[in-house]
């Protein structure tokens, strides 16, 4: 009863923050995506990857090997959903981007925060980097057939995560107002996904979700098998390997559908694997949580 009271304290503000998105735009009311993500992504996120990072009291060692893990454990379900793909006769440029890449941001941050406190978030921010580092070369080269270098170096929140890290390792610290003031930011970053997410989801159009059922059950458990393996192969602390697997197992990005629409893949099968592996995330990422807890 204990455990199933802190899982639910964990993970109902974050479906809670998400369903107020969702109601907010079925009552008819205005939110711009375009804008809000913009801010998020150019100002809120990469503060709160630059504070999390510098303030972190996890050993930079220990940051490391996550960051080696992240890598290897994204390897995996990158060799993993191209074998689904081709045995499923599905279109790489559509299904494979969404499999592999999840969303980390919305809904992995705010979960590691509440499961694991600072030194969860901490771990989170690195899988999270290595994530959108991957998406932004690997992934739009998955879905538009090229990669998009300049794009990377470009992207805020790839500067935050390279300037904390240097902080971390060389132990430096921001003047204290200056912090206060980043951190403030920061903490706009949460809550503005959160309800990003609910209302990206409430505008999505989706159809044939039987195929996208099945295909988030195949996400899920793909995942979630090659955080584990990756985990114990690394020897990770037991919050770091839970953040990895939690990370690795959050639902398809909705992303992975403006990127589909951007590019010109078939946009509506990614929408459908979107909504069915977050309603899904909606009882598989308590049990999750309930497992490595």
């Amino acid at each position: 009863m204990n455990l199933a009271l802190t899982v639910l304290n964990i993970t109902a503000p974050v479906f809670l923050l998400a369903a107020v998105g969702f109601v907010w735009v079925k009552l008819g009311f205005e939110y711009r995506v375009q804008f809000v993500t913009r801010m998020a992504m150019t100002l809120a996120v990469p503060c709160l990857i630059f504070v999390a990072l510098m303030k972190s009291e996890v050993a930079p060692e220990a940051l490391a090997a996550l960051t080696l893990a992240s890598l290897v454990a994204y390897a995996l379900v990158m060799a993993g959903c191209f074998v689904v793909v081709k045995l499923g006769r599905l279109d790489s440029r559509t299904f494979l981007a969404p499999l592999i890449f999840g969303n980390t941001g919305n809904l992995g941050l705010p979960l590691a925060l509440f499961a694991f406190g600072e030194t969860g978030l901490g771990y989170a921010v690195v899988v999270f980097a290595v994530m959108a580092i991957l998406s932004f070369t690997i992934g739009i080269w998955m879905v538009a057939g090229g990669g998009s270098l300049r794009r990377l170096v470009q992207e805020p929140l790839v500067a935050a995560t390279l300037l904390g890290a240097l902080f971390l390792w060389q132990g430096w610290q921001t003047p204290p107002f200056l912090t206060n003031a980043i951190e403030l930011i920061g903490q706009m970053a949460i809550p503005m996904m959160l309800i990003t997410l609910g209302v990206a989801v409430a505008r999505l159009e989706t159809n044939a979700m039987s195929q996208a059922v099945v295909l988030s059950v195949v996400k899920l458990v793909l995942c979630l098998v090659c955080g584990w393996l990756t985990a114990r192969w690394f020897g990770l602390d037991p919050v770091a390997a839970a953040v990895l697997m939690v990370q690795v197992a959050t639902p398809g990005a909705v992303t992975s559908y403006l990127l589909a629409e951007k590019y010109g893949a078939d946009a509506q099968p990614v929408a459908g694997l979107v909504v069915a592996s977050t309603l899904l995330s909606v009882v598989a990422l308590p049990l999750i949580l309930a497992f490595v807890i």
